[in-house]
């Protein structure tokens, strides 16, 4: 699916509360495109650190889903609060209405699970409305309006370097290292199957913390079929060098291509990634190319 200008879109805050101001800038943006914006009803609730109840969250996501005017669902921000509204949406309703644009990062790693777990769909991970990343850097807005508006073939990484060199090839899928390890157990923290690509990354978490998350995901066979690894941004995750030692300690032994470096995640620049798209991942010349 893509979007074209007069299409409408609905941003809703799935997790954790959402700043007046930074949602004005996030729908100039949007509109600055051609793009229709509705806000949903909650998205500029709070409570605590939750952008309203639960059951409004989750209210907000399946009414947006289910109108067949709307063409994209947006996500404003991540924080914390995506899991807790999973088992609340309506999924009839949602498979029912069929495919949308679906964009959202961090947290929303849950959300992407459970839309590819029931409706088999390519969501992007990427730059949100409400971030920083979107109105202050460039290559982020242009990737994400390609992404949205004509589609992705290639995405590089100017300073990736390979932590073991080598192309794989699978349907490329991930997301917040933290919440694919606490989603384990749940639906939508199954991986899809057959060969994947991976994507990692993770904001203001040590390297032992980051361990601990992976060998979890190692030890529950989270990794089976995964034929390559691109690490997305590590913002304040301790010295570089620590943690790039524990990268290779953990993920060494998976004996796949690894590139370092790739501008995706929490970082200044957040490329916009297709997961459930087929993807060739080059470590080597740190390229991602989609078919």
């Amino acid at each position: 699916m893509r979007l074209a200008p007069g299409d409408l879109v609905t941003v809703i805050a799935p997790s954790g509360p959402v700043g007046a101001a930074a949602l004005r800038r996030g729908v100039a943006i949007l509109e600055g495109w051609g793009l229709r914006v509705r806000v949903a009803p909650h998205t500029e609730a709070a409570s605590g650190y939750l952008a309203g109840p639960d059951t409004a969250r989750a209210a907000d996501f399946t009414e947006a889903w289910t109108d067949p005017e709307v063409r994209g669902v947006l996500c404003a921000r991540g924080g914390y609060g995506a899991q807790r509204m999973l088992d609340l949406i309506d999924w009839e309703r949602v498979r029912e209405a069929g495919p949308k644009i679906f964009l959202g990062s961090s947290d929303v790693t849950a959300l992407h699970g459970a839309l590819a777990r029931h409706l088999g769909l390519v969501t992007y991970f990427g730059p949100m409305p409400a971030g920083l990343a979107l109105s202050r850097d460039r290559a982020t807005a242009e990737a994400l309006h390609r992404a949205l508006f004509t589609g992705t073939d290639a995405l590089t990484a100017p300073k990736g370097e390979a932590l073991f060199p080598g192309i794989a090839r699978g349907r490329l899928h991930g997301g917040t290292i933290t919440l694919l390890a606490t989603s384990l157990g749940a639906q939508e923290g199954a991986p899809p199957a057959g060969d994947r690509v991976v994507f990692l990354e993770d904001v203001t978490e040590s390297p032992y913390r980051l361990d601990r998350s992976l060998t979890q995901l190692l030890r529950a066979g989270w990794f089976a079929g995964v034929t390559g690894v691109v690490l997305g941004s590590f913002v304040d995750c301790g010295p570089e060098e620590e943690l790039r030692a524990m990268l290779r300690d953990r993920l060494g032994p998976l004996d796949v291509p690894v590139l370092w470096g790739f501008p995706a995640g929490h970082g200044p620049t957040q490329l916009t990634l297709p997961f459930g798209m087929w993807a060739e991942l080059s470590a080597d010349t740190a390229t991602l190319r989609f078919t």
